[in-house]
């Protein structure tokens, strides 16, 4: 599909058309059962020390997702590739490995530590099981606390003892212990305050540097996409509208949903504030009965007869860019026109 980073680093994730759909309710016949289509068929993938920022709003599927590529949720149909090798045959025979080398910071730390554990037994968890002695363990959690930029004197805290912004620390210094391949981060910055998500944004990147895995991030916020990310998703009802390389998206969008967030980020800037002009009205299409063609249209400003009944392919406009729209050129080449 799109390659943002060098094409030599070996690939670590893979995905082909995957989907992930939930049963609503019982029905005593099968084929009469209605389901949630939280993702419904999505293709990508990762590199090492690439970081693809997958962006949407609230229920677009995203951190479904991210739920799949770690193996915490099965897919109805589709195939998810780490290095090369199906996912489920880490999950079904070498689950510790997988474990290891994958992966995931959650949302919100408050819920993702456990309260009765000290943050030093938090972070061995994940090598207590790989053969090192107990000095190695206790060299490796203090070790991990000082790059995340804690003292080694919090492996003796509990959870309740620390701030927000150190829970989120020590939820990273969890997943990074392990010397991980690919780490899933779901919104790992929207329960902390702005002084906050700028150092842990920090953070991130510095540890990229240090340990060259790749990053899978969820977010709403597409400046936070912005910062991190190689190559933005934008996802919307469980579909991508436009993928592309972060800094080409961002200056040059085609998707009108991909445009509406980028025009919905707040900026210090006035004279660069809303130059798009679009807005859409109305909420999120049912993940249950998702409309017909294609699936923005109902809230997209430029939609046409086509764009009701025909669903369109993501197809590549430049080089590697991406986008899953009728009219993206001469919607496009309009917006430009009308911005001189």
């Amino acid at each position: 599909m799109l390659r943002a980073s060098s094409t030599h680093n070996e690939l670590v994730l893979e995905t082909k058309d995957i989907r992930v759909y939930f049963p609503v309710g019982r029905s005593l016949l099968k084929r009469n059962r209605q389901y949630i289509h939280a993702v419904d068929g999505v293709s990508v993938s990762v590199r090492e020390a690439e970081t693809l920022a997958v962006v949407g709003e609230s229920g677009s599927g995203k951190t479904t997702l991210c739920r799949a590529f770690v193996g915490l949720l099965h897919p109805t149909s589709g195939s998810i590739y780490y290095k090369g090798k199906p996912l489920e045959s880490f999950l079904t025979g070498d689950r510790i490995r997988l474990e290891g080398k994958v992966q995931m910071v959650f949302q919100d730390p408050e819920s993702s530590l456990n309260p009765y554990m000290k943050v030093g037994d938090i972070l061995s968890e994940p090598i207590s099981r790989r053969g090192f002695s107990r000095k190695e363990v206790v060299d490796q959690c203090s070790k991990i606390l000082e790059l995340v930029g804690l003292p080694r004197e919090f492996a003796e805290r509990r959870p309740s003892e620390l701030s927000g912004g150190q829970k989120q620390r020590v939820s990273i210094a969890r997943a990074m212990i392990s010397n991980p391949e690919l780490v899933l981060l779901d919104e790992p910055t929207s329960a902390l305050d702005v002084a906050v998500q700028s150092q842990i944004l920090n953070l991130l990147v510095e540890l990229q540097g240090v340990y060259g895995m790749g990053y899978v991030l969820v977010t709403h916020n597409i400046a936070v996409a912005q910062y991190l990310a190689d190559i933005i998703a934008v996802m919307y009802a469980g579909k991508f509208q436009e993928v592309g390389p972060a800094e080409e998206v961002m200056a040059r969008p085609f998707h009108p949903y991909t445009k509406t967030l980028i025009d919905a980020t707040p900026s210090p800037d006035p004279k660069i504030r809303n130059l798009l002009r679009i807005i859409i009205r109305g909420e999120s299409p049912s993940a249950i009965n998702p409309p017909t063609g294609c699936r923005f249209h109902p809230r997209c400003p430029f939609a046409q007869d086509r764009c009701k009944t025909e669903e369109p392919i993501l197809r590549e406009v430049m080089p590697n860019r991406f986008v899953s729209c009728h009219f993206a050129e001469e919607i496009d080449t309009a917006l430009l026109t009308e911005s001189k």
